[in-house]
């Protein structure tokens, strides 16, 4: 599949094989992008900036609502492109396709509520003959870059809104998951979308990453990834505003009153979607003293059901992680974990890409999985007796993301809402629970800023103050 520049579809010399993770087959390949590259789009997308900027809002929305359109339209296409070429089974790809198309809807609708206010000029002694108000303008260019983890939906988030708020974009999808972007952005063409507007460069991000991020052209870098990929970008970008979402180490806790079947179907489903490579993922589990047994009995049960194998089969619960090394990876943090004293309840083993749904228990305070973001199918037990002690534990990570809690007491659910230091609490749901309207975001290492359309929208424009004297 070929990159888009500007609307032109461009293949180079140098390509990058994209593999389905679970068997390691090349199902397609894509040019591997330069600085170049890069330059040429953001050069276009100045033009595409000035376009969008004076196309009448009516034309954005029209536009937006006929790309979801087509998207219904080529939804298995797009399901299809997904379960191959990223860790997601067929069944978790449909939902991924509905929740972009949700997406891209959303983006259409926020489109039209652009609005300012007026300003009370007067409520100032002297100002008593100014009248006035704010309106929102486009940043200009978006700079963004995505992930492996929702090839599809991670990307509406950043052209949907984009689009929506007047602005130009230039993309650079993840290096393994590049079809599903390349996909949409076919689609916003096909919907009507000026082609200056939309670009989207496929390559390394070591390549060509630095040189999106550090374009003065560039209003705003929008990135989703990983903490340290996060600094090296924050250190190039300059004086421009910055979206990021940088992950977590997302901690539920299981009060003593809690609904235990429930907890356990919630939590299980939100440690192993996505084969765990999930920002919000369930990893650590603090589980009240008089429930631990029970909770930890039908946890390890129903993990142990989970069937993993080919992504295609209806009946798989959990495909494989994006790649051997990744797998590697986990592989070794389970086993730096036992070797401090952690417990094996189940799996913890792997087959290529596919490692099996682990979970552990009796953690050391000083194993990896206990503190970062292990980004695989691991989940840990804790056990606990107060509550503040659960929520001490939940909030000694340098992520602050989602955090949640089960229980039916609404005293301790408020508690729990305020003292824990994460950009959102589920109450009674996994961390996993996110809908794309809502404002996405987290505090620590999680991030700067929100997502959301709405609110990836007011990211994505400024406020122009006019004042009128009339003296």
């Amino acid at each position: 599949m070929e990159m888009i520049i500007g609307g032109k579809f461009i293949d180079k010399a140098e390509k990058i094989l994209v593999k389905n993770p679970y068997n390691g087959d090349v199902i397609d390949y894509v040019p591997s992008g330069s600085e170049e590259d890069i330059l040429s789009a953001i050069t276009i997308a100045e033009k595409g900036a000035e376009i969008n900027r004076n196309l009448p809002v009516y034309e954005r929305v029209s536009i937006l609502k006929k790309t979801a359109s087509l998207m219904e339209e080529r939804f298995e296409e797009l399901v299809k492109t997904i379960t191959l070429e990223s860790s997601k089974t067929i069944r978790e790809a449909r939902k991924e396709v509905t929740r972009a198309i949700n997406t891209i809807s959303l983006s259409a609708e926020e489109a039209s509520r652009i609005t300012g206010e007026t300003i009370p000029f007067d409520s100032m002694s002297g100002s008593e003959k100014r009248t006035g108000y704010y309106y929102r303008f486009p940043v200009g260019i978006i700079g963004a870059i995505t992930p492996f983890n929702d090839p599809l939906n991670l990307v509406a988030h950043k052209l949907g809104p984009a689009i929506a708020g007047g602005n130009a974009i230039v993309l650079k999808p993840a290096t393994e998951t590049p079809l599903s972007a390349l996909l949409l952005g076919k689609i916003f063409l096909d919907a009507g979308l000026p082609p200056e507007i939309i670009s989207i460069v496929t390559g390394y991000g070591n390549k060509i990453g630095s040189a999106l991020a550090k374009d003065e052209r560039i209003g705003m870098i929008s990135f989703t990834g990983g903490v340290e990929t996060g600094k090296e970008i924050a250190k190039v970008a300059g004086l421009k505003k910055i979206g990021m979402e940088l992950g977590s180490n997302s901690p539920v806790i299981v009060m003593n009153d809690a609904d235990i079947d429930k907890a356990v179907e919630s939590c299980v489903s939100g440690a192993f979607w996505a084969a765990g490579q999930n920002c919000i993922g369930v990893q650590r589990i603090l589980i009240q003293s008089e429930v631990y047994d029970s909770f930890k009995e039908k946890f390890v049960a129903r993990t142990s059901a989970y069937k993993t194998r080919c992504k295609m089969d209806e009946a798989t619960d959990m495909g494989p992680m994006i790649n051997e090394k990744e797998a590697e990876r986990v592989i070794e943090w389970i086993s730096e974990a036992e070797k401090k004293g952690g417990k094996i309840l189940t799996g913890g083993k792997r087959n290529g890409a596919l490692v099996e749904p682990t979970v552990l228990e009796n953690i050391h305070p000083e194993a990896k999985i206990d503190k970062q973001e292990i980004f695989g199918p691991v989940v840990s037990l804790y056990k606990f007796d107060e509550l503040e002690d659960a929520i001490k534990k939940a909030n000694d990570v340098e992520y602050g993301l989602h955090a949640a809690i089960f229980t039916n007491d609404l005293n301790t659910a408020f508690f729990a809402v305020k003292n824990l230091h994460v950009g959102g609490v589920m109450v009674n749901d996994s961390t996993d629970y996110r809908i794309d309207s809502m404002p996405f975001g987290g505090v620590k290492k999680s991030g700067i800023g929100r997502e959301g359309v709405r609110f990836a929208l007011e990211e994505m424009t400024e406020k122009k103050v006019v004042c009128f004297n009339l003296e």
